[in-house]
């Protein structure tokens, strides 16, 4: 009589299904990577990954189902990345500082990552847009955390997603101009992530405002003492 499986107990059979699942997912990500999705084909895409072509329609329908799960399924294991470097951090500024460097620690990782994300817009769109939400999503509830306990005062809660997309842009537009190297993905430089975080903090002042001085409390002028008069 066959064991029965325990609950959440996988089989040898969906191991190996959930391992050739994943392999072509990274395998895609690598090509498209190298050539960019137009000349990303599903011969390429096995061949990278180590199986047979007919193997590829056990799992997607055809090329653009892949594309339209490959940018999510890499924006789902980037979050993962960046929420193991900053668990248990409470101070929001720290936290930031953390993730920033937690991002582009992740792109040098996986350096498709960048054109996988760039070109999703054009030819993977629901790709695209099931990653901006899914990132969007988790960044507004950290916020909206934050600003619960107080942090943000200045902001009114709907804001908070305003700050979400300037943040995510500013991410996006640093890693083309300081970790983009040609083909390769370098790390970037400390005194980006310190200007990134002026700015953070600070706002476009660069630094604390400066605290408004006391006015001068009035002084009365003083007498002058009247000349006794002569006789």
């Amino acid at each position: 009589m066959p064991l029965k499986r325990r609950r959440g107990q996988t089989s040898k059979r969906e191991e190996n299904a959930k391992a050739k699942f994943n392999a072509l997912l990274h395998a895609a990500s690598d090509v498209v990577g190298e050539f960019g999705y137009v000349d990303t084909s599903i011969a390429r895409i096995t061949a990278k990954a180590g199986v047979a072509q007919g193997t590829f329609y056990s799992y997607f329908e055809n090329r653009q189902d892949l594309f339209d799960q490959l940018l999510p399924r890499l924006g789902t294991e980037m979050l993962d990345f960046i929420k193991e470097r900053t668990r248990g951090i409470a101070d929001p500024a720290e936290r930031e500082r953390k993730g920033f460097i937690a991002f582009f620690d992740f792109i040098v990782q996986n350096p498709n990552f960048l054109r996988v994300l760039n070109e999703a817009e054009q030819l993977a769109p629901k790709g695209h847009e099931a990653h901006f939400r899914l990132v969007v999503a988790g960044y507004l509830a950290s916020l909206e955390r934050d600003w619960a306990r107080g942090e943000y005062a200045a902001f009114e809660r709907r804001e908070l997603e305003v700050i979400v997309y300037i943040l995510l842009a500013a991410r996006s537009y640093l890693a083309l101009r300081y970790a983009k190297d040609g083909p390769e993905i370098k790390p970037i430089p400390g005194w980006v992530t310190d200007a990134y975080m002026k700015f953070v903090n600070h706002g476009l002042r660069g630094q604390p405002a400066a605290e408004t001085p006391p006015e001068p409390k009035a002084v009365a002028p003083k007498r002058r003492p009247r000349k006794a008069r002569a006789g």
